[in-house]
């Protein structure tokens, strides 16, 4: 029997997610009733980034609340899952023998890019959860050769999610949460989503990893690349020769894809 965890990319949106309904936080609470009970869950969001790879070893960590302008209902949950502070140890580990200088931070919460698709995916808070930094200065083969190096942990009952965005101009998004519902997709954003979705299915990771440069309109699908590099994490610890499942699409406001994958 095949033990081996698969590895998820999730586009987490708006935190509204974690208290409207949605086909996005469908699909993920679907994911996870389709796998493993994981020992732990490695996330790896865009909404903590550092100079060096760090990880997140608190034994109990806190919920953090990264957002401002929401509803009080968001602010009154707490996600109590405890950490995995041993995952860490091993994670750290597996990075160095890599070759990373790599950090474990002890009091580190949970951020909302974590937090969040948790909720939906293991509601009863029962699985452990750490996160994993990201390093936009450092770009994606790094990215990439991070995922690579933590892909043992499959084996070893953790479960991998990158949680980041397909796409992300905010400036562009607060403009269509202003507008309402039922906008048209904005042409750049399909356009940027579709040759990485095409790559993403076809394991073209030399053309992926230099997106900067070769994707139409990069630049405007992400201004700044903290929120597309935990894609690169989760297709370097799914390997060569992944096969891949969409989860979800659609978009956000017109402008935020919503993708998400699990790599087998």
């Amino acid at each position: 029997m095949n033990t081996r965890l698969p590895v998820l990319f999730l586009s987490h949106g708006s935190p509204m997610h974690a208290i409207e309904p949605s086909a996005a936080a469908d699909a993920w609470a679907q994911a996870a009733a389709g796998l493993l009970r994981p020992r732990a869950v490695l996330m790896v969001s865009a909404h903590w980034d550092s100079g060096l790879p760090l990880l997140g070893g608190s034994a109990q960590p806190e919920t953090i609340y990264d957002f401002g302008g929401f509803p009080d209902e968001l602010y009154r949950i707490r996600y109590a899952a405890p950490g995995a502070p041993d995952v860490a140890q091993q994670a750290q580990a597996l990075l160095r023998e890599a070759g990373f200088t790599a950090g474990i931070d002890g009091c580190r919460g949970l951020d909302h890019g974590a937090w969040i698709p948790m909720l939906k995916m293991y509601p009863q808070a029962d699985v452990p959860v750490l996160q994993l930094s990201v390093q936009p200065a450092l770009g994606a083969a790094h990215h990439h050769a991070l995922g690579q190096a933590l892909a043992s942990l499959r084996d070893a009952g953790v479960l991998i999610v990158g949680s980041g965005h397909m796409t992300h101009n905010l400036r562009d998004a607060f403009v269509g949460m202003r507008q309402g519902d039922n906008l048209p997709v904005a042409a750049y954003a399909n356009e940027f989503r579709d040759w990485i979705d095409v790559r993403v299915r076809g394991g073209q990771i030399d053309e992926l990893l230099q997106w900067e440069t070769q994707a139409p309109q990069a630049r405007r699908a992400h201004p700044t690349p903290e929120h597309f590099l935990p894609l690169f994490v989760a297709l370097g610890a799914a390997g060569a020769g992944y096969q891949v499942q969409s989860l979800s699409a659609g978009y956000d406001f017109g402008v935020l894809a919503m993708d998400a994958y699990r790599f087998t």
